[in-house]
C-alpha cells in the first residue's frame, strides 16, 4: 500500500498541489481564450480576367466525381477534456486489485453493461449497448506514451501534435495530413471547410506550417449564429457611438469575408436531425456534426469536445453523468446518420491522459497515465485491442505501464480510414508507427475521392483556328485559377482566376493574343487547394 500517495509527488496533478493545479488550469484556460480570436480571417478575393467562360451541362465525369466523393471517409474526433477516468470506463471484471485500490468508487457488476465474459462498460452509458452489439463498435485499451507530463497544457498539446514528450512542435498531425490534401490551400481555397471544430480546446492539433484547416466555433450557439443568419457577428443591436459604429463596420467586413458561410448555410438547410440529442454541448456539437454530413458538406473532419473530466473530487456522479452524456450522444448521433452514412463516419474519443489506479482522499482521482479510446462507426467491427493495464506493474508514482501508443492510433486511422499512404502517413508523424491489426478493417478507398477539380484537357475550337478551348470539371464550388507554364513550372501567364460553381467550364484562350513562339508548354490548374497539369503544345 506504500505507493497509494506515491502519485502525489508529481507536481500539479492532484488538489494536493492545489497552487500548481490551479495555475495549470488558469494558463490552459487563458490560452484557449486568446486563440478563439481571428475566426473569420478567411477572405475571398474572386474575380474575372476577362476571358469568356461558359458554363457546359454535367458530363459523365462529372457525375462520377461526385459519386466518388460520396465515399470518402470522414473522421469525428470527441475530446474528453480534463483527462478520462479509464478504470471506471472500461472495467475489467473479476479484477480483485481494482476493487482492493478502489474501495470506495470501483464500479461493482451490477453497476455495468456487460461487453462479454471479461469486460464491462459503465452502465451509465449503456445507449453505446445497440452499437457494441450491431458490429460498430471497438475499444483500444492503455493508451499512452512513453515518459508521459501530467499537466493538462503540455500533454494537450502532445496528443495533438503526436510527438514524443519531449519534443515540443507547433503543428499538429491532422494539420499536417491537410496540408498534405490541400498543398495549394493559400492560392485557392476550398468552400468547404476541410475541418470544424466546435470548442476551444485543442485546436493546435489542426495547424500546419502554412495554414490552421479547422473553422472554429467556440460553441454550438455560434456555429446556429452563422448557419441560420448568414452572418457570424452581429450587427443589428448595435447602436451609433463611434464605438459602436467602427464596431459594426469591422463586424461587417468579417461577415463579408467568411467564405465558408454559403456551404455552411446551404449543408445547414438541406440536412436535418432525426434523433434527439443530450440538452449538453456534446449534444448539440454532434447534433450539428450530423446535420452537415446529412446536408452533403464535404468536410472531412471534425472535433467535438465535452469537460468536466478532471475529477479529483466525487468522481463516482460527476463521472457517471459525464458517461451518460457521451453515451446517449454518440448513440443519437448514429441513428441520426442512418446505416448508409454511418459506414463512411468514424468516431473516436481521446484524452489527454488517464487517472491515477488509486483513489484519493476526495473520493476520486488524480492525473495518470493510459486510458482506454472508443472507436465507433459502421462496419468498424466489435472487439479488443490491447488489454487493460497491469494494476500490479507500475511506475514510480503507481501508474501502470502503457501498452498502445496512441501514435499507432493515429497511424492506423491516416492508414486505414482515411486512405494515406503510409509513407505520407510516416512523415506526417515524425517517424515509423506501427499498424494496429483488427482495428481498421479493409476500406474501400476510390481513386479520384479526394478530388475536388480535375482538368479534363483541350482542343482546338471546332470553327476558330486562332482559338484553344480548355475545359474541366468541378464538384464543388470554389476559386479556380488556370495558368500557362513553361515544361519546367515557370508561370508564364494566368489564363483564368475567378470563383466558379460546381459543373463542367470552358474557357476559350486566343493563341496570338498569348504572344508565344511554338512550342511545348504546360497549363495547371488549380482549385480547392490542389493542382492538376497537363501538357500543351503550341
Amino acid at each position: 500500500m506504500s505507493k497509494d500517495k506515491s502519485h502525489l509527488n508529481k507536481i500539479g496533478a492532484s488538489l494536493a498541489d492545489r497552487e500548481k493545479h490551479e495555475e495549470q488550469h488558469k494558463t490552459w484556460n487563458r490560452r484557449s481564450f486568446i486563440k478563439t480570436t481571428g475566426l473569420a480571417g478567411f477572405g475571398l478575393s474572386a474575380y474575372f480576367s476577362g476571358i469568356p467562360v461558359m458554363s457546359a451541362a454535367s458530363s459523365a465525369y462529372l457525375e462520377m466525381l461526385a459519386n466518388s466523393a460520396g465515399e470518402e471517409k470522414i473522421l469525428v474526433l470527441i475530446n474528453l477534456n480534463g483527462g478520462n477516468d479509464g478504470l471506471n470506463t472500461v472495467v475489467e471484471k473479476g479484477n480483485d486489485e481494482y476493487y482492493r485500490i478502489r474501495p470506495n468508487i470501483a464500479l461493482q457488476n451490477d453497476q455495468l453493461w456487460h461487453l462479454d465474459d471479461k469486460y464491462g462498460m459503465h452502465g451509465s452509458s449503456s445507449a453505446l449497448r445497440p452499437l457494441w452489439e450491431n458490429g460498430a463498435m471497438k475499444i483500444i485499451h492503455n493508451v499512452g506514451y512513453p515518459n508521459p507530463n501530467y499537466s493538462h497544457f503540455r500533454s494537450s498539446d502532445i496528443w495533438a501534435t503526436a510527438t514524443d514528450s519531449n519534443v515540443v512542435e507547433d503543428t499538429g498531425w491532422i494539420g499536417r495530413y491537410m496540408q498534405e490534401e490541400f498543398p495549394l490551400f493559400l492560392e485557392a481555397q476550398p468552400t468547404h471547410p476541410p475541418a470544424i471544430q466546435i470548442g476551444v480546446q485543442t485546436e493546435l492539433i489542426f495547424k500546419s506550417n502554412e495554414f490552421s484547416s479547422a473553422l472554429v466555433f467556440r460553441n454550438p450557439e455560434e456555429f446556429y449564429q452563422l448557419a441560420q443568419n448568414g452572418n457570424l457577428y452581429d450587427t443589428e443591436q448595435l447602436g451609433d457611438t463611434p464605438r459602436e459604429r467602427e464596431l459594426k463596420f469591422l463586424r461587417q467586413a468579417a461577415n463579408s469575408a467568411f467564405r465558408y458561410s454559403n456551404s455552411i448555410r446551404k449543408a445547414y438547410t438541406t440536412g436535418n436531425n432525426a434523433s434527439t440529442y443530450p440538452n449538453a454541448t456534446l449534444g448539440r456539437s454532434m447534433g450539428i456534426t450530423a446535420r452537415l454530413i446529412k446536408g452533403g458538406l464535404r468536410t472531412k473532419v471534425y472535433m467535438v469536445s465535452i469537460g468536466g473530466f478532471d475529477t479529483h473530487a466525487d468522481q463516482l456522479d460527476g463521472h457517471a453523468r459525464l458517461m451518460q452524456t457521451l453515451g446517449n450522444a454518440v448513440a443519437a448521433f448514429y441513428q441520426d446518420i442512418g446505416e448508409s452514412l454511418g459506414k463512411r463516419v468514424m468516431c473516436m474519443t481521446f484524452s489527454e491522459f488517464g487517472r491515477t489506479i488509486f483513489e484519493n482522499g476526495s473520493m476520486g482521482t488524480d492525473h495518470g497515465t493510459g486510458a482506454p479510446i472508443l472507436m465507433f462507426g459502421g462496419g468498424l467491427g466489435q472487439g479488443h485491442v490491447g488489454s487493460a493495464p497491469n494494476l500490479l506493474n507500475t511506475d514510480q508514482y503507481g501508474d501502470p505501464y502503457f501498452e498502445v501508443d496512441f501514435k499507432d492510433v493515429y497511424h492506423t486511422v491516416l492508414t486505414g480510414w482515411m486512405g494515406i499512404d503510409p509513407r505520407l502517413a510516416t512523415y506526417m508523424l515524425g517517424k515509423k508507427q506501427n499498424i494496429l491489426p483488427n482495428l481498421i478493417p479493409p476500406q474501400n478507398h476510390p481513386v479520384g475521392a479526394n478530388a475536388y477539380g480535375v482538368i479534363l484537357g483541350h482542343r482546338p475550337h471546332p470553327t476558330q483556328s486562332d482559338i484553344i478551348q480548355f475545359q474541366f470539371a468541378s464538384v464543388s464550388d470554389g476559386e479556380v485559377i488556370v495558368e500557362l507554364l513553361t515544361t519546367g513550372g515557370q508561370s508564364i501567364r494566368t489564363l483564368f482566376k475567378g470563383y466558379l460553381t460546381d459543373g463542367t467550364h470552358v474557357i476559350e484562350v486566343n493563341r496570338r493574343a498569348l504572344g508565344l513562339p511554338p512550342g511545348n508548354y504546360q497549363y495547371r490548374l488549380v482549385a480547392s487547394g490542389k493542382a492538376y497539369y497537363r501538357s500543351l503544345q503550341l
